[in-house]
């Protein structure tokens, strides 16, 4: 089963062109775990009306960690 984090970062300034999140991740503030996606959803949609969040200093992340086990196939 598929699992999802919800990760509340700092906003940093674009220091270069592009952002690099494997090599220079955000600052985390909070990460909460989910078990499934609406669940992170409304994680996320919480963290969305922090004040912070709206200014633009933080922002809010769902991700998709693990994999979603494929059910075998029926048989005929």
């Amino acid at each position: 089963m598929t699992r999802f984090l919800v990760v509340l970062t700092d906003v940093r300034p674009v220091e270069r062109e592009t952002r690099d999140e494997r090599n220079a991740p955000e600052r985390r503030r909070q990460v909460v775990g989910a078990s499934s996606r609406e669940a992170a959803d409304r994680i996320a949609g919480a963290f969305m009306a922090l004040g912070m969040v709206r200014a633009g200093r933080q922002r809010v992340k769902v991700i998709a960690v693990g994999r979603r086990r494929s059910e075998p196939p029926a048989s005929e």
